[in-house]
């Protein structure tokens, strides 16, 4: 059994007691939470897909962590006039484990 669920503006396909990064929720860790956005839900004998979402579907899950990504550095310069800029940025994300679809 698996679903396809929207998080946060993005699709992720889930099955139960997997784990996955997400980007970051506002939950603590170790709390549930619930995701009411499914686009489509399949097992071994039947196929229901939503019409934008599945009505009455919903994924639960539990927040595990929270975690940043590595680091990315941009580095932007114009030759000849002596402009250079170094930055650094660490995406957050969250894991959270599928309980229940």
């Amino acid at each position: 059994m698996f679903a396809v669920v929207e998080i946060s503006g993005q699709q992720f396909k889930v099955t139960p007691t997997q784990k996955l990064f997400v980007p970051k929720l506002g939950s603590a860790e170790g709390s549930k939470v619930k995701f009411e956005k499914v686009l489509l839900v399949a097992d071994d004998k039947k196929t229901t897909l939503g019409t934008p979402f599945v009505k009455g579907a919903a994924i639960e899950a539990t927040v595990l962590r929270h975690v940043k990504d590595e680091k990315v550095l941009v580095f932007r310069k114009k030759k000849r006039k002596g402009f250079k800029v170094r930055r650094g940025h660490r995406q957050q994300f969250t894991e959270i484990e599928i309980n229940k679809i």
